[in-house]
Parts: C-alpha cells; structure tokens; sequence
C-alpha cells in the first residue's frame, strides 16, 4: 500500500448523455492529475456521485484508476445504508484494487440515532479487508457524527481515521487527546484547510482539488509549515469556492471540464450546470489565477 497523501480530490464521475459510467473519461482525469503531482483520489465519494452508482460500477471505477496510475492511492467511497450493502460494496473495491475505504453515515433510518450508527460502523469495519475511514458530511446527509461517537470508534483496528466536512476546524482540535496516534484526519471542506490544518488534520479532500489542485496543495503545504503566507492562499481558495459550491456538483464538473478534466454530465436526477453561470464560473477561475485548458 502506498502512502496516504496529504492532498486528494474527490474525484468527479463522468457519465455519458445515457447515464453510463464515461470509462475513458475517467481515465483521461486520473492521467491528468496524476500527471501534475496529484499522489491520490478519492473515487465515488460524494463528488464523485457514489450514491447515485450501481452494483459493480465501484470496481470499474477503482480498477480503471489503478490500471492507469498503479502506485496512485485509491480511497473508495461507500454509501450503504445497511452493513450488508456497505460490505458488499467495501468487498467490490478491495477486488479491484482500492487502498482503504470511506465509509460515509448512513441515515435514512437511523439518522441521529447514534448508538446504530456506531454498530453500523462497527459491524462494516470487523469484516473489511481495507482499512476503513469514516466519513460524516452533514450537508449531503444531514446528520453530523458526533465527536463522541468518532472517539469510541478510533479504537477500533480496522478504523484509520476519517473525513469531516462539517466545516468545524474545531472539531478536530477538540477530538485530538482523544485519538490514537496513527488515526489520520482529512479535512472535507475547502474554507477550512488551513484552520483542520492547525488543528491537527493530516490533510484535505475536497471538490476544489478537480478544478484547483495547485491551490490546494499551496494552502495544506504552507499551512502545514505554519506559513504565513497560508491565511493569504486560503482566501483566494475560500472566495473561488464560494462561486462554486453553491450551485452544486454541477458546478464542480463545469469548473473541472473548463481546466482540463473530462467531466461528462452529472447522473439524473442531476442536471448539467445552466450555460448562464458558466460565464460567472469562467471569470471566477480567471480569477483565482486558473486559465481553461483543453482536454
């Protein structure tokens, strides 16, 4: 297993105008960052759609990154709602040749319903041939792990640390006495690299790094440093995010297709980002220093 990086995107997935998964697309987009520096991805994230993929699509996805970048690390998203699924789906990434999994909280029975999701996580963990890595993002899913919960499962072996994109740096500040040493935290939400940074967070994955990657290496590196320059660099990626994220994953996949990704179109029931905003996109890249490249 390579090592886990500092930097990852939550790599898009494209798909083609009848909602299947793009494959040369997806390999053009590993190719190409890895081409400029980019050491690992997260594949069918949240960004990347993992909701939305079938049975099977998971190690398409994962085998194609590998068969591109052998040495690339490759973190695959699970969205299952029971254990079953998510076992199943945590099997479908280890045959194809992922090096963890993120596992994000299920919800649509047990959201907030603390001591399920902790035997969820449990249960997943026990039986996955990958290290796990939990994954708590309350914007999609409207439920936040509470620090409490994230405590008690660092304890478990096969849990190597998480994702969280609350947004809350403080969160990770407040959690560090609790945690074992070799737990490893990323931070999920592009406003709040340099202050997870600070607060002990190994790194970040985001949406941003599909279509700004130098920028968030810039803003983890120099916070990691203790530069001051990283207040400076987290503005510029704050206010180019802020264009972004608010018109959704649409938006994420116009930005990426503008710099040189091959993004495809989004799975129905998303829609393609409107051609209104892609001005507004296209001057807020010009903006933050990055130029449309051809794919």
């Amino acid at each position: 297993m390579s090592a886990i990086p500092t930097v990852m995107p939550a790599l898009i997935t494209p798909f083609d105008g009848n909602g299947e998964l793009d494959r040369e697309a997806h390999r053009h987009n590993i190719e190409f960052l890895s081409s400029r520096g980019i050491k690992g991805f997260v594949i069918a994230g949240s960004t990347g759609e993992g909701p939305y993929l079938e049975p099977g699509e998971r190690s398409t996805l994962v085998a194609a990154a590998r068969s591109v970048s052998p040495t690339t690390y490759l973190l695959c998203g699970i969205n299952g709602e029971t254990v079953r699924m998510a076992s199943a789906q945590i099997r479908e990434a280890a045959d194809a040749g992922a090096d963890a999994v993120l596992v994000i909280t299920p919800t649509t029975l047990v959201r907030n319903r603390h001591t399920e999701i902790e035997a969820f996580y449990d249960a997943a963990a026990s039986s996955s041939p990958l290290p796990v890595y939990l994954y708590t993002v309350p914007p999609v899913t409207g439920y936040e792990l509470p620090l409490e919960s994230i405590a008690r499962l660092a304890g478990h072996p096969a849990i190597a640390g998480m994702k969280d994109s609350s947004g809350k740096a403080q969160r990770i500040a407040e959690l560090a006495g609790d945690l074992p040493d070799d737990f490893t935290t990323f931070v999920g939400t592009s406003r709040a690299i340099t202050a997870g940074i600070a607060a002990g967070a190994h790194g970040a994955i985001t949406a941003s790094a599909n279509y700004c990657w130098p920028l968030v290496g810039e803003v983890v590196a120099n916070a990691a440093a203790g530069d001051a320059a990283s207040a400076n660099l987290q503005e510029r990626l704050t206010r180019l995010a802020a264009q972004v994220e608010p018109h959704g994953l649409a938006a994420t996949k116009a930005a990426a297709e503008i710099v040189g990704l091959l993004a495809g179109l989004p799975r129905p029931p998303l829609q393609p980002l409107h051609q209104s905003r892609l001005q507004d996109l296209l001057q807020a890249l010009a903006e933050a220093g990055l130029k449309p490249q051809s794919a």
